[in-house]
């Protein structure tokens, strides 16, 4: 009796995605950390000078988190209302930070009570940072204005009105101590001079903007508002350069990679794309479980580090050579008991006798059950496994057995399976046959189930789409046949012996008749 043969699976190409030296960069990272934090996490930010803690501001709370902490090991609680934009300055000692009860509050990261408190906006202030001499802040509000402090004698130095609308994002240059950068909800974004009274340059975004960023070299600026991500020349006056639209929601946060040579880019739609700052193309893509408001790289890449709408902090830390190590190790099998024995490559003497040992066939479920002419069992066990392999049964003629006397349940199963796979390429030779078989073993049944009937409808839709989709293409092909065809200089091929004239052989192409002489 011949043994059962094991179904052949055929092996098709993956379609997956195109494995680049910034996919294995940006994956090399181990599974996220997720620490609860008390609201909404609006901004994060590292700290320039080791360790390289991170302030997260959320709710009413600034939290300082080490690099490898799961608790925080500093706070700052005393805010009356939710608190804003939690930023180092330049050499990690000292924190500023807004608030909704528009008072801005500056503390010592060693101590608890702010040092300072500056007053003189009206409404909440979102915006806050240090200019790059260390001895003035920023300041940006909903009351339209933007603000100027002295940080030791916490005095306003000047106030800035021209935009119409809340501001909610700006940045200070850290090669000029003069120059800042504001972006507010009126769409546009103005350039600011200390040493004049009003803005020198106006960009208009289109939308609300959300998040601004200096490229180290500063003569390239980066706003995000709306689903677009827009840079900016400086150099040329605020002359516009690209703009990306890769997001579906609104962006709210913008970083730089270490290496200032890849821009991150976080949006309430769950993405974090990591574009190509050369040709501003997306070459990786980050998924989260919910809406992005804020988000930071650690120097040299080492964590990123991503604030949701959830109240959820997700830390994700680069792999070390240590952890790689591990990994290898625990992958290596150990060696077997007759290795010890005899050696890695033992070699038969004269005396040994060769005991040839069974190998036992191990069948995989489906093909248990084929063993058995299960055929029904074996099909819907393969559709359980998503594993592709009917091609053997069409040849064997049992898969119409297979498919037919179902119950609704179990058609409605094949027909989804039908939808979601008949139009790809790989399986479209087999699938398109088992459709038709299933049309023609259930067409007496057609309008007595509404569940079965949605899944035929669907199926109809999407052959037909499918079919246009074909045609076009084929269009689409006889038009670049034609533009190639013409494209390309025709080449003339001399032939021997033959006259361009005519076409008949002879030097002239002109045959002479023979003269007839009388005798």
């Amino acid at each position: 009796m011949a043994s059962f043969k094991p179904t052949k699976v055929q092996v098709y190409p993956k379609l997956g995605e195109k494995v680049t030296q910034d996919t294995l960069y940006w994956k090399n990272y181990k599974a996220p950390l997720h620490i609860k934090e008390f609201g909404a996490i609006t901004n994060i930010d590292f700290s320039p000078v080791a360790p390289h803690n991170f302030a997260v501001t959320a709710f009413t709370r600034i939290h300082i988190y080490g690099p490898f902490s799961q608790e925080p090991v500093k706070s700052f609680t005393r805010f009356k209302d939710t608190a804003y934009c939690g930023r180092f300055r330049s050499d990690g000692q000292l924190l500023v930070a807004g608030c909704e009860d528009s008072v801005v509050r500056l503390f010592d990261v060693s101590g608890k009570v702010a040092l300072r408190m500056f007053k003189g906006h009206t409404k909440a202030v979102h915006v806050a940072d240090f200019i790059s001499d260390r001895y003035q802040i920023l300041t940006g509000s909903d009351d339209y204005t933007c603000r100027l402090w002295d940080l030791p004698n916490a005095t306003e130095l000047n106030t800035y009105q021209e935009h119409t609308d809340y501001i909610r994002c700006g940045v200070a240059s850290k090669l000029n101590r003069d120059l800042f950068i504001t972006g507010s909800y009126d769409h546009t974004l103005k350039l600011f001079d200390a040493r004049v009274d009003k803005s020198v340059m106006t960009m208009d975004h289109g939308q609300p903007v959300e998040s601004l960023l200096l490229y180290p070299s500063e003569g390239l600026l980066v706003s995000a508002g709306g689903r677009n991500v827009k840079v900016w020349d400086l150099l040329k006056g605020g002359q516009p350069l690209v703009c990306l639209k890769n997001h579906h929601k609104t962006v709210t946060s913008l970083c730089l990679s270490s290496s200032g040579q890849r821009l991150l880019s976080a949006s309430l739609d769950r993405h974090v794309k990591v574009y190509n700052t050369t040709n501003y193309k997306v070459v990786h893509n980050f998924d989260y479980a919910a809406s992005i408001l804020s988000l930071a790289l650690a120097p040299d890449d080492e964590s990123i580090v991503v604030g949701m709408t959830n109240s959820i902090l997700s830390v994700k830390h680069r792999k070390s050579l240590e952890d790689s190590k591990e990994i290898s190790g625990q992958q290596r099998r150990r060696p077997l008991y007759r290795v010890f024995v005899k050696g890695k490559n033992p070699v038969p003497k004269q005396d040994d006798y060769l005991v040839s040992k069974p190998v036992k066939q191990h069948l995989a479920k489906y093909d248990k059950q084929l063993k058995k002419f299960n055929v029904t069992k074996a099909l819907d066990t393969a559709l359980e496994t998503w594993t592709r392999h009917r091609k053997s049964w069409i040849e064997g003629g049992t898969l119409k057995n297979a498919l037919a006397g179902r119950d609704e349940q179990a058609l409605a199963r094949l027909l989804n399976f039908l939808i979601g796979n008949v139009v790809d390429p790989r399986f479209a030779p087999v699938l398109v046959t088992a459709a038709e078989m299933i049309l023609d073993i259930y067409r007496s049944v057609i309008g007595q189930s509404p569940v079965v009937d949605r899944q035929l409808l669907r199926l109809q839709e999407l052959l037909e789409k499918e079919i246009d989709y074909q045609q076009d293409l084929l269009e689409v092909m006889g038009m670049l046949d034609t533009m190639f065809a013409s494209s390309f200089p025709r080449m003339e091929v001399p032939c021997p012996g033959i006259s361009r004239a005519n076409g008949l052989a002879g030097g002239d192409g002109i045959t002479s008749r023979p003269q007839i002489q009388a005798t």
